[in-house]
């Protein structure tokens, strides 16, 4: 059996080992493909491995080899699995790997946000701290999180995992989902409507899935509902922000800090309005990528080509 990986360098940028999926068949892993070399890469392997490589409609059809797809991410709109169903293609995805990462980022990002650690730092650096006449100084407000309401919109796998974070900085976790779980309400933790999660928060940070009715849905008319000095921390989806109209809300103070590690189109453009807005962190997408996470997103990848194999597909999304 051919096996081939179309844009293996993201995920294994050299840390980790290909030899578990080398098992299988031949094996070639290449670190990037543009759209007019995946014909030629492909050929008649059997197994597709993606990650940000496009497979349309077209190029599907032109792989008669090709049995299964495995989209290295937990998002698969990069593939037209419509198309993989109609020509008996099997498209899998991983749904679990990173949940514990993105949930430590937010935190990341949003202890930042509090207490602007690297700009200290840098200034202490600088000699600031040598010069000052006192035994500190500040260059930000300082924040504290105990008492404050986080506003978790998508309250699945990495929206809990971040509760429970939130939860134990003794902060109130105020959650809208689609499908709430009474189970996991306490003193601590309520759902909500979206209307009162998006007034009623000090941080908001969104962990649902893109749709077609949640396409920027932080804009001038939600964040006006926002309280003043609302913090805002995206690691979902870029096209879930009217990123310009958060820019202004950050420029005028309504929004006091905003963190985005995902923005509309990545890579990002130099004059996206968020990267030049005050009081915005913004990361290259990284909130996935630890080694550990990427470990097991590489695991979870074999274990389901191999019950694939075994006749017992599983992650399918096609």
């Amino acid at each position: 059996m051919k096996i081939v990986v179309l844009d293996g360098y993201t995920l294994n940028p050299g840390d980790l080992s290909w030899d578990r999926l080398s098992h299988f068949g031949n094996l070639k892993v290449f670190e990037r493909t543009s759209v007019g070399d995946i014909l030629e890469r492909v050929g008649d392997a059997e197994v597709i491995f993606t990650n940000k490589t496009p497979l349309s409609r077209e190029t599907l059809a032109a792989l008669p080899s090709v049995k299964y797809v495995g989209v290295l991410a937990t998002g698969y709109n990069v593939v037209d699995v419509g198309a993989a169903k109609e020509l008996g293609i099997t498209v899998t995805n991983i749904p679990t790997y990173g949940t514990d990462a993105v949930a430590q980022f937010v935190f990341a990002l949003l202890l930042e946000i509090c207490h602007h650690v690297g700009s200290h730092s840098e200034a202490v650096k600088a000699g600031d701290w040598a010069k000052c006449p006192d035994f500190c100084f500040w260059n930000y407000p300082l924040i504290e999180l105990v008492g404050k309401t986080i506003g978790i919109i998508g309250y699945g796998r990495i929206g809990q995992a971040t509760g429970k974070i939130a939860q134990a900085f003794g902060m109130r976790v105020l959650a809208y989902d689609m499908y709430p779980d009474d189970k996991l309400e306490s003193e601590t933790m309520r759902y909500s409507d979206l209307d009162t999660v998006l007034a009623g928060a000090d941080i908001i940070s969104l962990h649902c899935p893109l749709t077609e009715s949640n396409q920027e849905m932080i804009n001038e008319d939600s964040i006006s509902t926002m309280k003043d000095g609302v913090i805002i921390i995206n690691t979902a989806r870029g096209p879930l922000i009217n990123e310009a109209d958060l820019a202004a809300a950050l420029a005028s103070g309504k929004v006091a800090g905003v963190a985005v590690d995902v923005l509309s189109s990545e890579p990002a453009s130099i004059d996206n309005p968020l990267i030049h807005a005050p009081n915005c962190i913004v990361t290259p997408h990284i909130a996935w990528a630890p080694r550990e996470s990427r470990e097991r997103l590489m695991n979870i990848a074999v274990d389901s080509l191999k019950s694939f194999l075994d006749g017992q597909s599983v992650n399918v999304v096609s």
